[in-house]
């Protein structure tokens, strides 16, 4: 059946985060117990009071169509969190809310690509960023960075990546999946090549601004250099700090011409987000903001002992993070010891041996690396560690 299909979508690869949780979730329906160190969503239950908000919201009769880009009341609460947390002003059309971060992305790739752009994108990235380029017609165009540099592109690398077709430059700070964290001077540096390219975009992913630890306050590239404001757009949602993943609810802010192509776009696909989880986001980011402390406070001591421990295994190199829920090591020398061709063959080693369920960095863009999302109990993150010293 494959001739009926376009040559979009088969220029296109599936998930690889998605595809891990669906084999671990196969394996568990044969009886068969996982260790699961794939899922990137935090393993606490949504707050409840913003849970409670959803159910209001059903009682109340909040269970129709609302504006396409969001009710007003979480959009002005999605500005006065702008302002109040990052310092910066939004009007009413600047923002909208989708559903989810990754709409968000999508929106926007079809709103500003075109065949002949080019995207910058550093790796190791996040999975699904060079394929909805790819639907927009765009090309990606994958930069590496690696452990030896942070996992942060250069202003040297940038620079050397930009042409006349480069139209969106993309950055994820704290990062899925190495958990770095750009700092304000690196920011700034970056931000001045930018300045001298004024017809590249950028697009600041954040939806992992409220994970991280450390003594700094977060910062992203706009909050570093708001000269570049005019053509940069903010990504965001209540998906990782609130616990909310499955509720679907991303954000955006930008300028007005770019924001409302983006309205347009998810006006003939999705249309508007859940009204229900949008009252519940409502209530997330004008609420009880505890669950925040909570859980970087589980997440920063699982952290720790996950970097310990994996650095105890001999073929293992294991960078701190510095924020999200996630941990990137590289991993050749035990593939290598393993007899094993790489990281894809030692993901499903993991998965079919040790009944552990990883994603290999090769999904990101970094053969050689896996990703370990601590966003699951010590008590599971003993046993995926212990079975793998063991071998």
């Amino acid at each position: 059946m494959s001739e009926y299909l376009s040559d979009r979508v088969q220029k296109v690869k599936p998930s690889a985060t998605l595809a891990v949780t669906a084999k671990a979730n196969e394996l568990k329906s044969q009886g068969i117990q996982i260790v699961p160190m794939g899922s990137g969503e935090p393993d606490f239950d949504t707050p409840e009071n913003i849970q409670q908000a959803g159910i209001d919201a059903i009682k109340n009769g909040q269970t129709r169509y609302t504006a396409v880009d969001g009710t007003p009341e979480l959009k002005k609460a999605i500005q006065e969190k702008f302002k109040r947390e990052n310092g910066l002003d939004y009007s009413n059309t600047e923002v909208m809310v989708s559903s989810g971060g990754k709409q968000v992305f999508y929106n926007l790739c079809q709103a500003v690509l075109g065949k002949g752009d080019e995207v910058i994108i550093p790796s190791p990235y996040w999975v699904s960023y060079p394929d909805m380029v790819i639907l927009a017609d765009a090309k990606p165009v994958i930069v590496e960075t690696g452990l030896e540099q942070n996992f942060k592109i250069t202003p040297k690398q940038l620079e050397n990546s930009i042409n006349t077709n480069t139209k969106l430059f993309v950055m994820n700070s704290p990062s899925n999946p190495t958990g770095a964290v750009y700092t304000k001077n690196e920011l700034q540096a970056l931000a001045n090549v930018l300045k001298k390219h004024p017809h590249v975009l950028i697009i600041t992913d954040d939806i992992y601004e409220h994970i991280r630890w450390g003594n700094d306050d977060f910062i992203n590239i706009i909050m570093a250099d708001s000269s570049i404001k005019d053509r940069a757009i903010i990504l965001n949602g209540v998906s990782k700090g609130y616990a909310m993943t499955g509720w679907r609810i991303g954000y955006s802010a930008g300028p007005e011409a770019i924001i409302k192509a983006m309205k347009k776009i998810q006006g003939q696909s999705t249309s508007n987000p859940c009204s229900i989880a949008q009252a519940a986001a409502l209530e997330a980011l004008n609420g009880d903001q505890s669950i925040i402390g909570t859980m970087v406070n589980a997440f920063e001591e699982r952290h720790e002992y996950i970097v310990n421990s994996l650095n105890a295994i001999d073929g293992v190199e294991c960078p701190r993070s510095q924020g999200a829920f996630y941990s990137f090591p590289r991993v050749d020398g035990l593939i290598k010891r393993l007899g094993l061709k790489d990281d894809v063959e030692f993901s499903t080693y993991c998965l079919e041996k040790l009944n552990i369920a990883l994603v290999p960095g090769s999904a990101f863009g970094a053969p050689g690396y896996v990703r370990f999302s601590f966003a699951t109990s010590m008590d599971n993150i003993k046993q995926a560690v212990e079975r793998l010293g063991s071998v």
